[in-house]
């Protein structure tokens, strides 16, 4: 039987888990990897990226960096979180204000640490990074649009942060990040639609607020159309390997997610919509090996033969 101590520690442990959303922090720890390997630096070896300590305290200040920012956007949306979100913000606020900003600034400094390491460039754009997110939870998430394409920018710039560090500027690569940039952006707009209660309560200017739902739903419609034209380019224009099958797939579900979203009318329906983006973001990380799917192989007999000849 555990204790009442016991139990305590680990209903704070599981609410500060729900606060920083790891359930999210380990994709974005595997794209990072799966982008270096087969987008970032394609003529490099893959087990020689996997072994680089300087990535791997990239792609660990990246998600130190955004688990702070779900951290400090917790802190300030607390009232908003308990009309929108009733059952997580019970969870969450079993973990005090107080101790949340004791984290939040105890891993931002862990980061610029970590990238002290690195770079004074890697710790410049990083702590540009920590202060961006805090101004977007503290001032622009509140502000008309801006808010939103802050939060899409912002969800995309740990992969820029590889990209500065390898140096390759391919133009596939903006193709990639233009494609997640839309998405992403989306996906924030159905979020304020979910959310519209809670934003109206709390004086946000989101574009349902502003606009009506039925504007916003016009917004989106357009926005997911346009990601044909990243799609165009990446499928036409650039080699992907295998992965235009992902490309092909996600434009039949960008299509139901039309349809379904001038039906959608509840909450529920909208945290539908939610969970779909989600689910075509989390795979499109899953589905970049096809662009080379033979790397996992021969990385599994490289791996293999040193392994062997280690013993």
């Amino acid at each position: 039987m555990l204790t009442r101590k016991t139990k305590l520690v680990l209903s704070k442990i599981f609410s500060f888990f729900s606060v920083i959303r790891g359930y999210n922090i380990w994709v974005v720890a595997l794209a990072q990897y799966l982008s270096a390997i087969f987008i970032l630096a394609p003529e490099k070896r893959a087990l020689d990226i996997i072994l680089d300590w300087r990535l791997f305290l990239i792609v660990v200040a990246s998600t130190l960096t955004i688990a702070s920012g779900y951290i400090i956007n917790n802190f300030y949306d607390a009232k908003k979180d308990l009309i929108n979100r009733p059952k997580k913000a019970m969870i969450d606020r079993l973990v005090s204000q107080e101790t949340k900003l004791k984290v939040y600034f105890g891993i931002n400094f862990i980061v610029a640490l970590l990238m002290f390491f690195i770079s004074w460039r890697a710790m410049l754009f990083f702590s540009a990074y920590i202060f961006l997110i805090w101004f977007y939870s503290h001032k622009l998430k509140k502000m008309f649009l801006i808010g939103n394409v802050t939060a899409a920018v912002l969800a995309v710039l740990p992969f820029f942060g590889i990209l500065m560090y390898y140096k390759n500027f391919y133009e596939v690569i903006f193709a990639h990040a233009t494609f997640l940039f839309l998405l992403i952006l989306i996906r924030e707009l159905i979020k304020d639609l979910e959310n519209i209660e809670g934003d109206l309560i709390s004086d946000y200017k989101t574009i349902p607020v502003v606009f009506g739902e039925k504007r916003a739903k016009s917004i989106i419609s357009i926005l997911t159309i346009s990601t044909i034209v990243p799609i165009y380019f990446l499928i036409e224009i650039y080699n992907v390997g295998y992965m235009d099958i992902y490309f092909y797939l996600s434009l039949i579900a960008l299509l139901f997610f039309c349809m379904m979203l001038w039906k959608a009318t509840t909450k529920t329906e909208y945290l539908k919509l939610h969970f779909l983006l989600k689910f075509i973001i989390v795979s499109g990380v899953f589905c970049i090996v096809l662009i080379e799917p033979s790397v996992l192989f021969h990385g599994k007999k490289l791996i293999l033969t040193h392994s062997i000849s280690i013993y």
